[in-house]
């Protein structure tokens, strides 16, 4: 179901990119690296790797707006685990041959373990650099995000590191 949905949004952005307006617009595709720490609590910590699809819809040279979806697997010696985010917000960007931005956005988060499920409200607070390699290509070097969830009636920040690349139309 993750995998469908994470599928089907990729494919809207990727639609979605032919009834543009003349600003540019970026989609970033890529590994991405959660650790979850508390969910829930009782739980021992745990590593889940995935998938994030990024779209950003350039407002100035310097503004976006982005929508994100991610999507986070593991599975232990006891218990599978899964983790999903939909989220969108501003992001500042130095727009240079070395690109670095900062983010912070809000939506939906979904996850499960040892077969219990639970939705949240969701934030990111992060940046990255990205590198051109090509004229419209780039290559994200590094995403960090802290990821804030309130799964099972707590609180937790969980890391997030993403890499890979980037396409601007």
């Amino acid at each position: 179901m993750t995998v469908r949905v994470i599928m089907l949004l990729g494919l809207f952005f990727l639609y979605s990119i032919s009834a543009r307006a003349q600003r540019p617009i970026d989609l970033f595709g890529g590994f991405s690296y959660q650790s979850l720490n508390r969910l829930p609590q009782a739980i021992p910590p745990r590593d889940l790797y995935g998938v994030e699809i990024t779209a950003r819809y350039e407002l100035r040279d310097w503004l976006g707006v982005v929508g994100e979806v991610d999507g986070h697997w593991g599975v232990s010696s006891f218990y599978a685990a899964r983790s999903l985010n939909v989220l969108a917000g501003p992001q500042i960007s130095l727009p240079r041959r070395i690109f670095p931005f900062a983010h912070a956005l809000v939506g939906y988060g979904h996850g499960y373990t040892n077969g219990i499920w639970d939705n949240s409200f969701s934030a990111a607070i992060g940046g990255g650099i990205d590198l051109r390699i090509a004229s419209l290509r780039f290559w994200r070097i590094i995403e960090v995000d802290d990821v804030i969830t309130h799964y099972f009636g707590g609180t937790e920040h969980n890391p997030k590191v993403s890499t890979g690349f980037v396409f601007r139309f």
